[in-house]
């Protein structure tokens, strides 16, 4: 182009009306910035050797302030206002960073009350948040990249390995879907359409009492939740794989009716992967289960056995009976129940005790409690089931060989009476969904202050289950009036003053117990628990 010519028109515009000259000008003007700029660029394209041009795509920096990286400390939640607090972002200490915005639909609530069913999705078969944005595909993207090639998602959900805090308790971190220090027994329970470990009314080893689907329950909808710990996954319990771990082992409950719970509920979920189901039967052919003695459910393809033995206090109770026909019943605080020897030398014992400490003479404490000649004229329950617990750690280190036995020890169960407890009017007769509102749930339990205590001074390695909090969400998850068949209409009316609201329906809240159960072997990894 001939730039001559354009200046000397340009000069000559000096003969032109003052309004013309402003006009031609900028028109001008704009003309040869916009040949300068098509030369420049034109001239880079040719010559890469002298720039570098970096494209920015527009989508790409909407999709960062929907999506923000995964490593920062903050993640944005659609349709959350101005809340940039991600519930699912872990500090390294382990602590859940919530919102502290006094908006009731913001994250402070840590069941996500009030939050839309679409937008608090979950996917259950990926165990990872879902929000329904374009942020849900990113984190996807971000988690994958952290898998080895070729890693299925089942493979994915069972990669898990131990680690220990500064205090030396056990972590729990998931590699694949979602990574970060985990404590498995914090979380929250979520919407999980997917089977029970085994249908309702497939297993015959139920007691009546915790076959509510066999009662006459009508509703199933408290089998659809499953727990989910803040900030990780956990594999559901495989049944085969335990029962491979277990061959020619012995698996033992000790405690009470609520370890008993948890027990059929194991026999139930082992028994369903089995193929040849009459090789799953209980040793001594009994078919009920609540009364003192020792049961065990031998599984011959596997040489093993999964037992359970009465011991509502761990330690001995002894009765004494007077020249007058009186009888006086007294627990030994010093010395464990006539039991211990049916589970000195299992391969892993699960030990509970808590409930029967609230009954009318442990609560009261009145000339019940006896220490080798000595008895109490009066002694506070939680007192004496301290001394309980110390004892049987004694025991425990005194007796079990830690090389061969993992012990474990399951933490209480919450209760839900409304109204009174179960002799004086308390109910939760159709409660059909999970508590939401924390405000609704109890305090921690002062036993399980008192146990943590106890296994925090003993030498023995002890795996706590720490499933108080999970369970006390779960009032919909009793048998309430369904723990009996009625033969007539008026039967289950008269069973509403006395409903069962501290057990469990099976399948029902138990078999998470053992899902974590399974969990927290593998996290300890001794013996045939390595990964």
């Amino acid at each position: 182009m001939d730039f001559s010519k354009l200046f000397s028109f340009l000069k000559n515009l000096s003969s032109y009306s003052s309004f013309k000259r402003r006009v031609v000008s900028g028109f001008c003007l704009g003309v040869l910035v916009s040949i300068l700029l098509f030369s420049l660029l034109a001239s880079v394209n040719t010559t890469s050797s002298l720039a570098t041009i970096t494209t920015v795509n527009s989508s790409s920096v909407f999709s960062w302030f929907l999506s923000p990286p995964r490593n920062s400390s903050r993640g944005y939640l659609p349709g959350r206002g101005t809340g940039w607090e991600d519930p699912y972002a872990i500090e390294s200490n382990g602590t859940e960073l919530i919102s502290n915005s006094s908006d009731p639909g913001n994250t402070k609530d840590a069941n996500f009350t009030g939050i839309p069913e679409t937008d608090r999705g979950f996917s259950p078969e990926m165990g990872i948040p879902s929000w329904n944005d374009s942020a849900s595909d990113s984190k996807r993207q971000d988690l994958d990249k952290s898998l080895p090639k070729n890693t299925t998602k089942d493979e994915a959900s069972a990669m898990i390995v131990e680690k220990k805090d500064a205090s030396g308790s056990a972590s729990v971190t998931v590699t694949g879907e979602v990574s970060g220090k985990c404590d498995i027994f914090n979380g929250r329970w979520v919407r999980d359409e997917g089977k029970p470990y085994y249908p309702a009314g497939s297993c015959p080893h139920l007691d009546l009492d915790f076959n509510c689907y066999l009662n006459g329950r009508p509703d199933d909808d408290f089998l659809r939740w499953k727990w989910q710990p803040y900030g990780c996954n956990i594999p559901s319990l495989n049944a085969t794989d335990f029962l491979e771990r277990l061959r020619g082992k012995r698996l033992l409950f000790v405690g009470d009716s609520l370890n008993r719970n948890m027990w059929e509920s194991l026999v139930c979920i082992l028994r369903h992967s089995v193929r040849h189901k009459n090789k799953v039967y209980e040793a001594s052919g009994r078919r009920e289960f609540k009364t003192r003695g020792y049961y065990s459910f031998r599984f011959e393809d596997y040489n093993c056995s999964v037992d359970f033995v009465r011991s509502p206090f761990l330690v001995k109770e002894i009765y004494i009976k007077h020249a007058n026909g009186s009888e006086d019943e007294r627990l030994r605080l010093d010395i464990l129940d006539e039991t211990t020897n049916a589970y000195r030398e299992a391969d892993v014992i699960v030990f509970n005790t808590g409930h029967w400490w609230t009954h009318e003479k442990t609560s009261r404490g009145l000339d019940y409690y006896q220490e080798g000649d000595y008895v109490y004229p009066r002694l506070k329950a939680m007192e004496a089931y301290k001394k309980a617990l110390t004892t049987w750690a004694r025991w425990v280190d005194k007796n079990v060989n830690p090389n061969k036995t993992r012990v474990v020890f399951r933490g209480y169960s919450l209760t839900h009476f409304r109204g009174g407890q179960w002799n004086s009017g308390g109910q939760c007769h159709k409660e059909t969904e999970p508590i939401f509102n924390e405000t609704y749930l109890t305090k921690y339990p002062g036993k399980m202050k008192v146990l943590e205590q106890v296994i925090h001074q003993m030498e023995t390695p002890v795996i706590y289950l720490n499933i108080s909090r999970l369970t006390d969400y779960r009032k919909d998850g009793h048998p309430s009036i369904y723990r009996k068949e009625y033969n007539t209409t008026v039967e289950p009316l008269t069973a509403e003053r006395t409903q069962d609201c501290s057990h469990w329906c099976l399948p029902g809240i138990p078999d998470t117990w053992n899902e974590l159960l399974y969990v927290s072997l593998l996290m300890d990894g001794k013996g045939s628990w390595q990964r």
